[in-house]
């Protein structure tokens, strides 16, 4: 049994200073200008931005919100391959989150549209499902929101609502065989054991089509990187969609239902909507009228290494790094400038982890003269998707546009 009642969990905060950076920058990591603190009605506690805390099974995270937790990855992490468990991202929804999990009466329950309902322990599920694994990147939707302009409301991420994880499990498509879904399924709801705090707050269900849901790579995972889920990141067992943004990734899992209708759930008819259009980007004077669940994940590369506000060294060696991530088409190439856009030059990418992981690129720059630098990466598919210059939608979701870093050379 895995036990942590509420009180002990939050009698573990503390707050922890900042951990040692990594990359070729030389002075400590400054905020980007855009960004902003959390909203009065998001945030709990009386913290600025840039607060780091540290809850259990976790290091210092920065801080977004208490209530949910919403624990975001400091850039220097974004050095390993895959996101360490005790670095990784932390995003809840719903305010009761589960804190005390007995493994003994612990039971995933699928029903619904189907012949023959389950309940599973972990250990049937264990024991019953062939196991199988997958390197995949989970992002939040709304990962880097505090970098729209014009701002938008919402947690205020800056590029830490990510990591690249090995999920080990079972394929849902094997759960739904041993339940003989019957004839005229047509979507699959996922629910955890978070609840809301008041009956005014709807649960948190997510819904796949049948066919997304019986495709290979959608599994629920008990293990992370080779251990049990934190339990901010969803012990005992979580949905895994890779190639599709987070919210659908439901953790602490307890119930799936086959619906032989549509579903029509808050988490699905009003929240987490995308204009209905390739780019997921609308004008702030003109909104879509035509929208869509939100789904797949964007092209979109980062810096790893680099961070605004950072001071280099003139004529020295430095590698920028960074990662590119995407919704599972290979990475065709990533371009990086140093003179703001003017120019651009190809960077390295490392060897690929899988078809669902992110891909590292890297690139050696000396800097020949100080002053003010403005440096951008951008990254193209293989099917040809890149990265706009600009992309912008009211919710702040899938936010894909060109990097840009400014930085000062000394």
């Amino acid at each position: 049994m895995r036990s942590l009642s509420r009180r002990e969990f939050l009698a573990q905060l503390s707050l922890a200073g900042a951990t040692t950076l990594v990359g070729c920058q030389s002075s400590p990591k400054s905020p980007h200008p855009s960004a902003s603190p959390a909203s009065p009605a998001q945030a709990l506690l009386p913290v600025d931005q840039f607060s780091l805390v540290q809850y259990p099974e976790k290091l210092p995270l920065r801080l977004l919100t208490d209530r949910p937790p919403q624990l975001e990855t400091p850039l220097e992490y974004y050095v390993h391959d895959l996101t360490p468990n005790e670095a990784f991202y932390v995003r809840w929804h719903l305010s009761e989150i589960p804190t005390r999990i007995d493994l003994d009466s612990y039971r995933l329950r699928l029903g619904g549209h189907v012949d023959k309902s389950l309940s599973l322990s972990l250990d049937d599920l264990r024991k019953q499902f062939e196991p199988v694994a997958v390197v995949a990147v989970n992002q939040c939707s709304g990962n880097q929101r505090s970098f729209f302009d014009p701002h938008v409301a919402g947690a205020q991420w800056l590029n830490g609502a990510v990591g690249c994880a090995r999920w080990t499990g079972v394929r849902l498509k094997d759960l739904l065989a041993a339940a003989k879904v019957r004839s005229g399924a047509l979507e699959v709801t996922f629910q955890g054991l978070d609840r809301p705090p008041t009956s005014a707050v709807a649960n948190f269900v997510k819904s796949l089509s049948l066919e997304h849901a019986n495709q290979d790579e959608v599994m629920l995972a008990y293990e992370m990187n080779g251990a049990p889920l934190p339990i901010l990141n969803g012990f005992p067992l979580r949905m895994v969609v890779p190639g599709w943004y987070a919210t659908y990734w439901v953790k602490a899992l307890s119930q799936i239902q086959v619906l032989d209708r549509p579903f029509d759930g808050y988490w699905m008819k009003s929240a987490y909507r995308i204009p209905n259009n390739d780019e997921m980007s609308e004008a702030p004077d003109k909104l879509a009228k035509d929208t869509v669940p939100i789904h797949r994940m964007l092209v979109h590369s980062f810096f790893s290494s680099t961070a605004p506000g950072d001071k280099i060294p003139v004529a020295r060696p430095c590698s920028l790094q960074g990662l590119v991530t995407h919704s599972g088409t290979e990475v065709k190439g990533v371009e990086v400038s140093t003179d703001d856009g003017r120019n651009w030059q190809p960077a390295q990418l490392d060897a690929s982890l899988g078809r669902y992981a992110w891909r590292r690129w890297r690139l050696d720059w000396t800097p020949q003269q100080s002053g003010p630098v403005g440096l951008r990466v951008r990254a193209t598919l293989e099917n040809g998707e890149t990265q706009p210059e600009q992309q912008w939608n009211r919710s702040g979701y899938a936010r894909n546009a060109i990097e840009r870093v400014p930085v000062e050379v000394v």
